[in-house]
């Protein structure tokens, strides 16, 4: 098992690229479930309303796309904190 990596210490390459394919895998899981469920349960939350529409019409049109939106906000603040991580360690402090 590898050891924790500190959140700002250097990484190498191999480090940078584990933890971006693993970030990417994780968040492309977190847009299927999000457009899965929001259309496989739709029926089911058509009965709730909110202000005389139905939840679903909610789910799909407006939650879906904020969390699509959280999605794309997480993986740019994450991705310039590990490419910062990454340029620590290829560049050499004099």
């Amino acid at each position: 098992m590898d050891k924790p990596i500190p959140p700002d210490a250097p990484l190498t390459r191999t480090q940078h690229w584990h933890k971006t394919r693993r970030m990417t895998a994780l968040l492309l899981l977190l847009w299927l479930l999000t457009g899965f469920c929001a259309a496989f349960f739709a029926r089911e939350l058509a009965g709730l309303s909110v202000f005389g529409w139905p939840l679903s019409f909610y789910l799909a049109a407006q939650g879906a796309s904020l969390v699509y939106l959280a999605i794309l906000a997480f993986y740019a603040w994450r991705m310039r904190r590990l490419d910062r991580a990454a340029r620590q360690q290829a560049e050499p402090h004099a």
